[in-house]
C-alpha cells in the first residue's frame, strides 16, 4: 500500500472511530451495557480516548510498514487529540444538538 492510500485509510478510520461513540449506546459499539435510555456522556467521552489510542496505533502500524517510525513530541499528540475531536463533532451534534422526532403509533 502507497503512504497517500495509508494516510487516508488512517483517516477514514479516525473518522469513523470519532463517530462510533455517539452513533449507539453499546460500549464501543459491541457490548450493551446501559439498561437506561441512554449511555452517560463521560462513557461515550471514555471510549473517544480509548478509540483515538487504537487509531493512533493503526498509524503506527502503518509508519512501522512503511519506513523508521519518527519520534514525536507533545505536539503531535496535541495537534493530532484536537483534530480527533473536531472529527466527532457531526456524532456529537447528531447526538446531543439535534432534536430527534419521536416516532407515533397509530
Amino acid at each position: 500500500m502507497s503512504q497517500s492510500a495509508s494516510v487516508w485509510l488512517v483517516l477514514i478510520v479516525a473518522l469513523i472511530a470519532a463517530n462510533l461513540p455517539f452513533a449507539n449506546e453499546r460500549l464501543l459499539a459491541l457490548v450493551p451495557l446501559w439498561k437506561r435510555a441512554s449511555k452517560p456522556l463521560a462513557a461515550r467521552f471514555g471510549e473517544l480516548v480509548l478509540l483515538y489510542f487504537l487509531v493512533g496505533g493503526v498509524g503506527l502500524l502503518f509508519e512501522r510498514r512503511l519506513g523508521q517510525i519518527s519520534p514525536q513530541g507533545w505536539e503531535f499528540y496535541a495537534v493530532t487529540g484536537a483534530l480527533f475531536i473536531v472529527l466527532a463533532f457531526p456524532g456529537f451534534t447528531w447526538r446531543y444538538l439535534l432534536k430527534h422526532r419521536k416516532h407515533r403509533a397509530g
